[in-house]
């Protein structure tokens, strides 16, 4: 089933976006514990910057971005959002408010009585001209952007009946034959008002099955075969960065500011961040070196993630050395599935 676009494209001038960006990144430590997901380095970038250089490309005139977990670390990476093409505010949250808490808190930013939702952990290249026409055009009050799933086991699913109405949130397994939602939607402010703004809730898992329940035709499919990158765990921000580093023809995007590597040292598929040094006879491969580690002499690792760790709780699989917290690149990581 294709989803249906109206005839004409609908301007995104008046649909402003908040970009979710208040998440502990659980799945993403110790990386997570250094800087916010969203202010990770993607290929040169910070992750929310972007999503904004996308949002701004295709029109939107403004952004929210919800701040908890490591504020400043976005603050600094995104600033005032101009850099990226688009204005951005902030919407500070003392208690993390989730994906439905959080919209309703920054209601009165956005200012707009519909709105873009954008998860501020994935990349895509969706039409959004066209998801909000076909907003517009059914009457829904909310239309999830969804592709063929990619990963059934891994992913956790959403059921979609012949008219592209959203019936079910299928959990992740063997029995998932569910579309896989990509983090973009649009919403009408209506969805979220009568939410305490001070409050925690959920769209899909609460607000979301309400809706449904209450009238059918209210949370909607826009199918696509947008591209789909996923930055939930420390593996996959590194395959991500590694194919957009390729796809861009960009090798020195994977090196951040004032790194120095000794010249015997080798580096392969690797990102370094900043105010890194690589000591002589180093070896690194597949790594992920965070903000101001030195990799000792001689050392040696492949599929890593390194940190200053003294102050870090260690997971069962992690390893101190000295003053560094080492992490195996495929540990997996307790977080809630997608």
């Amino acid at each position: 089933m294709s989803a249906a676009h109206p005839a004409g494209p609908t301007p995104l001038g008046a649909w402003p976006a908040m970009v979710l960006t208040a998440g502990l990144g659980t799945r993403l430590q110790p990386l997570s514990a250094v800087r916010a997901k969203p202010a990770l380095p993607v290929a040169g970038l910070p992750l929310a910057g972007r999503i904004l250089r996308w949002l701004g490309a295709a029109g939107v005139p403004a952004a929210v971005l919800n701040l908890h977990h490591r504020p400043e670390t976005i603050t600094a990476a995104i600033g005032d959002g101009t850099a990226f093409g688009v204005p951005v505010r902030y919407s500070w949250e003392p208690d993390i408010l989730g994906s439905a808490g959080g919209p309703a808190r920054a209601l009165p930013m956005l200012d707009a009585d519909r709105f873009l939702l954008v998860n501020g952990d994935t990349l895509t290249n969706l039409d959004l001209a066209a998801l909000v026409a076909q907003h517009v055009a059914t009457g829904a009050r909310v239309t999830m952007a969804l592709i063929a799933n990619p990963d059934p086991l891994h992913y956790g699913g959403v059921s979609v009946d012949g008219d592209g109405r959203i019936t079910g949130f299928p959990l992740r397994g063997p029995d998932n034959r569910g579309w896989h939602f990509i983090g973009v939607q649009a919403v009408d402010r209506s969805v979220f008002t009568p939410l305490d703004p001070d409050r925690p809730s959920a769209t899909v898992g609460q607000v979301y099955r309400d809706l449904m329940a209450s009238d059918p035709n209210a949370v909607r499919a826009f199918l696509s075969g947008a591209t789909f990158q996923d930055i939930g765990t420390a593996a996959d921000y590194l395959d991500t960065c590694l194919a957009l580093a390729s796809a861009e023809n960009d090798p020195a995007c994977l090196r951040g500011a004032r790194v120095a590597v000794e010249p015997d040292a080798r580096i392969a598929r690797s990102i370094l961040w900043d105010d890194v040094t690589v000591g002589p006879g180093c070896a690194l491969d597949e790594c992920v070196v965070a903000d101001g580690v030195t990799i000792p002499a001689g050392a040696r690792y492949v599929r890593r993630a390194i940190v200053h760790g003294a102050d870090l709780a260690a997971g069962p699989d992690d390893e101190r050395i000295g003053p560094l917290l080492v992490s195996p690149l495929d540990a997996r990581r307790r977080g809630p599935s997608r």
